[in-house]
């Protein structure tokens, strides 16, 4: 810790304070006016310095024996906040039912920045949340509307006074509701007292429900408005990070922070050393698309450039996950993403391998898969002719090396740099901020409702070999952000996101362009 002494040493007035002088003053027989004039700045630079030092300090930085500190200096000011690790507060007795504990985790958000100008803007993928919300902008959402989302729901969420409470509709796939709820009360320990009070459904099933051609014409009523992991250009659910980037405990991925570390460091072979063909590994029986993509694999009589596997999740599970883990799986220049019965979280993994993600033409996306652009992010494939479509990709990238090099760190960097885990919580802050918003009623917390923690989620957690537990702590918020949320972009405009989509689509198409004059080029022969 800076003494004053330092202080002042470091703000260049130690020479008028504490170095001694080399010459010795004659005797003062009258006040001149320069003595007077350097005797009343020295007063007035003192008197400065008390006064800027208490401006920088409101929280006892100058104390004595005071370590934990830290000055900040700068033209605007900050006030120092220390970054605290807050550990839950189990039961020690397992017998006794795990509770929330009362007045042991902050109530309140304080950010070290006290302007929010100074705040970085949100990637440009969260422009999106305007768009999910668009349907409600004029009407608002009311009360009714939320309670008719609970057709499908898996279960209903509250915040309230900075707390979650929860109703279970209906048994969820695996461990989706659980990982998602988790995923939330990890927002709320992120951003303590900062989340408005809020309801919303929420529904764990793969495919988008609410048809927005059911909410068209003179008479319709609004649509309700209920979450889920994907969307597609027919429906009106709004779109949510999925349950596994806490981790997908069933077929032991890790939590994605985990992942996007072991991928960062285990991509040890180059891209131009890795194997110069598509890969895919997955499970194909969940959709006539990816079993029609096993016909594109490779035998005696024809290469398509692409090396297929079937993944067994029941055999692999028996044999302790050792052939799947998402970061060894970076050894092909090439790897290719297919939906199965709708989005797979499979995506990000891919996307995340520095490898040049073929992407077989998608009927739904996910939260941020809609800012991601064709040949700059990824290369296009053709849902209605694959087994072509793959071999000119991989013989493309393979004549275009540095350029296809490009696309798959493109995607990569997109992955490490703005789908970080800061990001995805300040997604899903300003989703529910904006949601909440729209609210035409006062939240309330539903009969049957039961309040949630982290304590109460993870502190009793088993199952799963350990998984569930050691994922939940591997995921924790250790403590309160010492940052604001990055700052929400503004909506698109009808131009803009009119050129956003024509540059997109006019990628797919030169991309078909350069296909076809590829395999007329080959029929010449």
């Amino acid at each position: 810790m800076f003494s004053k002494e330092s202080m002042l040493q470091r703000s260049g007035l130690a020479r008028h304070f504490f170095e001694k002088p080399s010459w010795r003053p004659p005797p003062l027989k009258r006040k001149t006016p320069t003595t007077t004039a350097f005797l009343v700045l020295t007063v007035f630079l003192m008197a400065a310095f008390v006064t800027y030092s208490s401006w920088i300090d409101t929280s006892g930085v100058f104390l004595e024996h005071s370590t934990d500190k830290t000055v900040v200096i700068s033209e605007k000011p900050k006030v120092a906040v220390r970054r605290i690790e807050i550990p839950l507060k189990c039961t020690k007795n397992k017998n006794q039912t795990q509770t929330c504990p009362k007045n042991y985790y902050p109530k309140t958000f304080r950010a070290e920045d006290i302007d929010p100008s100074l705040n970085p803007v949100c990637p440009d993928y969260f422009r999106w949340i305007h768009e999910d919300l668009r349907p409600w902008k004029t009407s608002g959402i009311t009360r009714d509307m939320v309670e008719r989302a609970n057709r499908t729901a898996t279960f209903h969420l509250v915040v309230k006074g900075g707390k979650a409470y929860v109703k279970n509709f209906r048994k969820a796939i695996q461990t989706r509701d659980v990982f998602t709820i988790w995923g939330i009360l990890q927002l709320l320990r992120k951003y303590p007292g900062k989340l408005p009070d809020l309801e919303i459904m929420f529904d764990t099933e793969d495919r988008p429900v609410i048809k927005s051609r059911d909410y068209k014409g003179p008479n319709a009523t609004a649509p309700p408005p209920l979450f889920r992991y994907c969307g597609d250009k027919e429906t009106l659910d709004i779109v949510f990070p999925d349950w596994s980037f806490w981790g997908w405990a069933e077929i032991n991925i890790k939590p994605w922070d985990s992942i996007l570390k072991d991928i960062k460091e285990g991509k040890k072979r180059k891209w131009i050393d890795r194997e110069p063909y598509a890969y895919w590994k997955g499970n194909p029986f969940v959709d006539e698309k990816r079993q029609d993509l096993l016909k594109c694999n490779v035998t005696g009589q024809q290469d398509w450039n692409a090396r297929l596997f079937i993944q067994d999740w029941i055999l692999e599970s028996q044999q302790g996950f050792k052939q799947s883990n998402v970061a060894d799986q970076c050894t092909y220049r090439y790897k290719i993403y297919i939906e199965g019965y709708a989005w797979s979280v499979s995506e990000k993994y891919i996307l995340a391998c520095d490898s040049v993600t073929l992407i077989v033409q998608p009927e739904f996306y996910d939260f941020f898969m809609r800012s991601m652009q064709p040949v700059e992010h990824y290369w296009p494939i053709r849902n209605d002719d694959k087994c072509r479509s793959l071999k000119f990709a991989v013989d493309w990238g393979n004549n275009h090396k540095k350029k296809a090099h490009e696309i798959g760190k493109a995607a990569s960097s997109f992955m490490q740099e703005q789908l970080k885990m800061d990001y995805i919580y300040d997604y899903m802050y300003h989703l529910l901020n904006e949601y909440a918003k729209l609210l035409k009623f006062k939240p309330r917390i539903p009969e049957g409702a039961m309040e949630l923690c982290s304590e109460v989620m993870a502190c009793q957690a088993e199952g799963l070999e350990g998984r569930k537990k050691k994922f939940m702590m591997e995921s924790l918020v250790k403590g309160p952000s010492i940052t604001n949320p990055c700052t929400l972009p503004p909506p698109y405009d009808t131009r803009a996101l009119a050129v956003f989509l024509r540059r997109k689509n006019n990628s797919i198409l030169q991309v078909k362009k350069w296909e076809k004059g590829y395999w007329e080029s080959l029929n010449k022969q």
